[in-house]
């Protein structure tokens, strides 16, 4: 029987790699992966193993459901004091296969961007929060509900226990999307040398409905 739209599934470790395909087929052509892997034919072949390392620690430190067993939608969300990925916990969740998969000179430059974003989240969320760290819906299903699927029952347990929360995103699509929801923006700019933008967002707790 095919689970309602709007009842997720607990990821589990043995979906990690299932999860990290979704996501890397969802994010193939956006902009912050075209900055970082310009090749279209190497770039759909390899982010795969940066969404496994995500995924992976996502599931270890946070929290990872899907739209139901067949995974048409994935989001991964952090505890604040967990957004920030230490160099062992990259290298418990996989960075050693993704190094040697991407190439030294692309982890470079996937790094030092993280590490311009870590700054930004640092200086626009200074304060504990739920941290969205990746949603992503299979190509195939887009369109049809399942990241409003994904992002509610967090929302909902947000508002309930009055915590905010924190994403940044790369398309003027998406932060409007993300505004329709009750978030605001906080920071808006471009990656150094490039021109690949990001926007830096926060949702404040809503108003519980009566």
């Amino acid at each position: 029987m095919k689970q309602p739209a709007h009842t997720l599934i607990r990821l589990t470790r043995a979906q990690i790699k299932p999860a990290a395909r979704v996501l890397a087929r969802a994010f193939a052509d956006e902009p912050l992966w075209k900055y970082f892997i310009p090749d279209a034919e190497r770039r759909h072949r390899q982010i795969y193993y940066v969404f496994r390392l995500m995924v992976s620690y996502g599931l270890r430190y946070g929290e990872g459901y899907a739209t139901s067993p067949n995974l048409e939608g994935v989001i991964i969300w952090l505890p604040s004091e967990r957004a920030k990925m230490s160099l062992w916990d990259q290298i418990l969740c996989g960075a050693i296969p993704a190094f040697l998969n991407l190439g030294m000179k692309t982890t470079a430059h996937i790094s030092a961007a993280d590490a311009y974003i870590e700054d930004v989240h640092a200086r626009n969320a200074p304060f504990p929060h739920q941290y969205l760290s990746v949603i992503g819906v299979e190509p195939a299903f887009q369109g049809r509900g399942y990241a409003s699927a994904l992002l509610r029952p967090m929302f909902a347990r947000l508002d309930a226990e009055r915590r905010p929360c924190y994403l940044e995103t790369h398309t003027e699509p998406n932060k409007q999307i993300y505004m329709h929801y009750g978030f605001e923006v906080r920071e808006e700019g471009t990656f150094p040398n490039s021109d690949t933008r990001y926007t830096a967002m926060v949702r404040e707790p809503q108003p519980l409905q009566q």
